[in-house]
């Protein structure tokens, strides 16, 4: 696999590019989609997207295994293994990552970053834990945001179904100071409908941690990209739905983000 860019070991500046990041949801061996990460809908093989959207050139793939936490295990592995055979962007895998083995297996599969939400959750010293022996660079925090007030979002944990009672800024904050390179964050309001990005919820994110934030949930179209950057200093889009269902290609999004000003790879 290839190995993360400069950015994503630091500060995000309004000088670095925006990263163009596919998020394929796992259930089993499927790749599927939903809403308000709930009805599932099946989508096709991950393995044959995740090529497809490496070959199109998108820049990073993201795989989360969305019923891992549910049944305490991940099905990941093999689909990692057979992603990192002809896929060379870097890859985060998250869902079900509760310990230092099952994360270095991920590592040595073909993961250049493992995400962690529930686990991180339980026991925020792991990520202390992994930032040490593995380096910052290689934890990603999960964050699955629902908003309760104006201004406060509560963190849920297994694909959405758990409430946490803890505050996002505050847990944010505090899973970077423990040791996560980079923040994922989700808005589990937003995720699947295609009505632009929370961007409140990811303006505040970035306006309080040092690390590269990815935006993910709510994207539309490439306006509701360009329209994030210019409200959030993200490091990071994840894109799903748009990309799944071929509303939009990547080398569109690419033309339309250049044109506003958004700095992102070229790509020929």
């Amino acid at each position: 696999m290839g190995q993360p860019d400069s950015q994503t070991g630091g500060h995000p500046t309004s000088d670095a590019q925006v990263r163009l990041i596919a998020r394929l949801d796992i259930k089993g061996s499927n790749l599927i989609k939903g809403i308000h990460l709930e009805g599932l809908r099946r989508v096709g093989s991950p393995v044959d997207f995740a090529l497809k959207y490496y070959e199109e050139g998108i820049d990073e793939l993201l795989f989360m295994d969305v019923v891992a936490s549910l049944y305490g295990r991940s099905q990941l592995l093999e689909i990692v293994q057979a992603t990192a055979r002809n896929v060379f962007v870097p890859l985060t895998v998250g869902g079900g990552d509760r310990s230092v083995e099952n994360f270095e297996d991920l590592l040595r599969n073909g993961a250049d970053k493992v995400a962690l939400n529930t686990a991180a959750i339980n026991h925020p010293p792991l990520l202390s834990q992994l930032a040490s022996r593995f380096g910052s660079q290689a934890v990603v925090v999960s964050v699955e945001a629902q908003q309760i007030a104006p201004g406060r979002w509560e963190a849920l944990t297994d694909n959405g179904r758990e409430r946490t009672g803890r505050d996002v800024l505050e847990w944010v904050v505090q899973a970077t100071q423990m040791g996560a390179g980079e923040v994922l964050v989700t808005s589990v309001d937003r995720e699947g409908t295609r009505s632009g990005f929370d961007t409140d919820l990811v303006s505040r994110v970035t306006t309080l941690v040092r690390t590269p934030v990815i935006a993910s949930g709510g994207m539309g179209s490439a306006v509701d990209l360009v329209h994030l950057t210019q409200t959030a200093d993200v490091s990071g889009i994840a894109m799903a739905d748009v990309l799944h269902f071929k509303r939009l290609s990547i080398s569109e999004i690419r033309r339309v983000a250049s044109a506003a000003g958004v700095r992102v790879r070229d790509y020929e």
